[in-house]
């Protein structure tokens, strides 16, 4: 297993200053949801930095190592070049640098589109990577305190953002989105009830 101070090494290698700087705010965050919400703030950590490992090689090396994985791929996916780098990372970090462990590769793997049924590791990358420091976005604000306050209204927020930001776009929407949605709205209407 490779220490922190050499995985900071090989993002340095492999990403651009800006795109460094992001993975280490999306690990910091990562850590500190994972304190909040008991999780494993180490492991928080290091799926955050390895979260966009892939992001800034070229389009078609990271196909190929989609392609190469056993991950559950949906069509909207490999017809969408922005989503390749999730599957590609997890595939790298399992393959290139011999990490084996399911739920932090699931982190990486599903920290753009989410899906049904996440770990608590996978929400807090998911939503550290939406929140991290260098996000400027008309509602960052907004969703950094949801993300402290309460992961489940955080999750089921940021989702809503997620899919009216791609379906503005008019890109196609991954199963694994679609998924992530339902549940969370199921428990809006569940929390809304109650």
């Amino acid at each position: 297993m490779y220490s922190v101070a050499e995985l900071k090494d090989i993002l340095r290698i492999r990403l651009s200053k800006k795109r460094c700087q992001h993975s280490l705010n999306v690990a910091d965050e990562a850590k500190k949801l994972s304190i909040i919400y008991g999780g494993d703030p180490e492991k928080a950590y290091i799926a955050g930095l390895l979260h966009d490992v892939c992001k800034e090689i070229p389009h078609d090396e990271q196909l190929e190592m989609v392609r190469k994985s056993t991950l559950d791929i949906c069509p909207a996916e490999l017809v969408t070049p922005a989503l390749y780098h999730a599957p590609a990372g997890a595939w790298y970090t399992q393959n290139v640098l011999g990490i084996h462990d399911d739920d932090l590769l699931n982190a990486i793997r599903y920290h753009t589109i989410a899906r049904g049924g996440m770990s608590m590791l996978e929400k807090v990358v998911y939503l550290a990577d939406l929140i991290s420091a260098d996000r400027t976005y008309k509602d960052v604000a907004k969703m950094r305190k949801l993300a402290y306050a309460d992961i489940y209204e955080a999750m089921y927020e940021a989702l809503r953002f997620s899919i009216s930001d791609v379906v503005e776009k008019g890109s196609q929407l991954p199963v694994h989105t679609i998924n992530a949605y339902n549940e969370y709205a199921a428990w809006a209407v569940s929390a809304r009830k109650g």
